[in-house]
């Protein structure tokens, strides 16, 4: 395929329109630890990123063999859902990605298999991301990007060994905020939560430091940091992250969700709702309209709560996609509020079959509880706990189901463990795990 000079000229336009987007660079340039700037807004990359995607699609209508307009096309659609939450920009950006692969296949059109690799993740299709990204590593092996991709979808799978070879292999390539984000999750998942906050603070300062500095980016490092300080139950510095994050890009949908629950959790009910009301007009995420249904359910607003819980089934089910990505939420969502028992199980168990992280585990041990099927939930329970994360969602499932097993030191042991380390880290279940606990005392 012969590329003329006007389309030449194009496709450098769109490469230099690009660079302000680029969210996982592999920069060798390093500041020190640590976020060293005062949070501040970031010039926001909305408008620029909808010009583009606008002079993308009269682009690719008028020219169905411009796979490197359809690439460009399929990052900003990934850049908009990461911005927004809403899944229709995942759908947009896979169309995008396997037009570009209709035109030029992948041997020749590594932006393309990226794209794909990228949109399947999001899509929690991890088996094929993981193929995909193992494809990418072939033909692309002196890169990090490869096993950057390969590493997250290991990880979502559970073949952790697997994965900490695949970040290893992707250190040696390069470091930059990419390496620094996916060094925080594994180091979470393995219970390490101060190596979780300084990968964390490394990969903030990264991206603070970039030339056109990403707002969604820099707001993710720090709604993670935020996230990690609530998880530890310091929820002054989880407050105050989160804040940050909200200054940075205005109208963040992660932090204003996360706000709502770090009020509740300092027993700020009333502005804790509206946090929440104001996440849901953003972006109606199952996990938010349930935390603002329990919020409701709590102050004894009962119709209201019932109300947020028909929206959360309904948004789970309103599309394939939807219900990939919403499969675990809506399996833990039905165990807490102990309805619909066997579909919970069934989804959780359907799911981990695939998804075999630790976390899938504790979906399967909590559902199975409810279910009725406790052996399956103690051996369940015992791979969520294998790798020693630190969670005290983990802590209360794993003390519940040991209460249910009338081995009742263990209960205790984990229920203190789990309101130890969060107190408050559910507004309902937290007060379940006081009672039971107070109940055996």
């Amino acid at each position: 395929m012969r590329i003329g000079t006007s389309r030449l000229a194009v496709i450098i336009l769109i490469n230099l329109v690009a660079l302000s987007f680029n969210a996982c660079s592999e920069s060798n340039s390093r500041p020190e630890a640590g976020i060293s700037a005062p949070a501040s807004a970031i010039p926001p990359e909305g408008e620029a990123v909808e010009k583009a995607i606008r002079f993308l699609e009269d682009r690719v209508s008028r020219d169905h063999d411009d796979f490197i307009a359809y690439n460009k096309l399929a990052g900003y659609y990934l850049q908009r859902q990461r911005d927004t939450g809403s899944l229709s920009f995942l759908e947009l950006a896979s169309r995008a990605a396997r037009a570009s692969l209709a035109a030029m296949p992948a041997q020749h059109n590594l932006g393309a298999l990226t794209a794909i690799t990228q949109t399947e993740n999001v899509s929690h299709e991890f088996a094929s991301s993981r193929d995909h990204a193992r494809q990418l590593t072939e033909l692309d092996p002196a890169k990090s990007y490869p096993y950057q991709m390969l590493g997250d979808a290991l990880v979502e799978l559970g073949d952790y060994e697997a994965a900490k070879t695949a970040f290893g292999e992707m250190q040696k390539r390069g470091n930059g905020t990419g390496v620094e984000i996916r060094l925080a999750r594994f180091a979470l998942i393995q219970g390490d939560v101060e190596g979780a906050k300084l990968h964390f603070a490394n990969a903030a300062a990264l991206a603070i430091h970039q030339p056109n500095p990403s707002p969604e980016t820099v707001a993710w490092c720090r709604w993670q940091l935020g996230e990690v300080a609530f998880s530890t139950g310091e929820y002054e510095t989880a407050e105050s992250q989160y804040r940050d994050a909200l200054v940075t890009f205005p109208g963040y949908y992660r932090a204003l969700a996360s706000l709502g629950r770090v009020l509740a959790a300092r027993g700020d009910m009333q502005r804790a709702i509206e946090q929440y009301e104001h996440a849901v007009r953003v972006i109606p995420d199952p996990a938010f309209v349930a935390s603002l249904g329990d919020l409701y359910k709590l102050l004894g607003r009962e119709p209201e709560a019932a109300s947020q819980y028909k929206i959360v089934e309904h948004i789970a089910k309103l599309s394939v996609i939807n219900g990939a990505v919403y499969n675990r939420q809506l399996a833990l969502f039905y165990a807490d509020h102990d309805i619909k028992a066997l579909e919970a199980y069934a989804n959780a168990s359907t799911e981990y079959a695939v998804r075999h992280d630790v976390y899938g585990a504790d979906a399967v041990a909590w559902t199975a509880l409810k279910a009725g099927n406790l052996t399956e939930a103690q051996a369940a329970m015992k791979e969520a706990l294998k790798l020693g994360t630190r969670d005290a969602k983990l802590f209360y499932h794993a003390g519940m189901i040991a209460r249910a097993e009338n081995d009742l030191t263990t209960s205790r042991e984990y229920l203190r463990r789990a309101l130890a380390l969060n107190p408050h880290f559910d507004p309902l279940q937290a007060a379940n795990a006081s009672k039971a606990l107070e109940a055996m005392e």
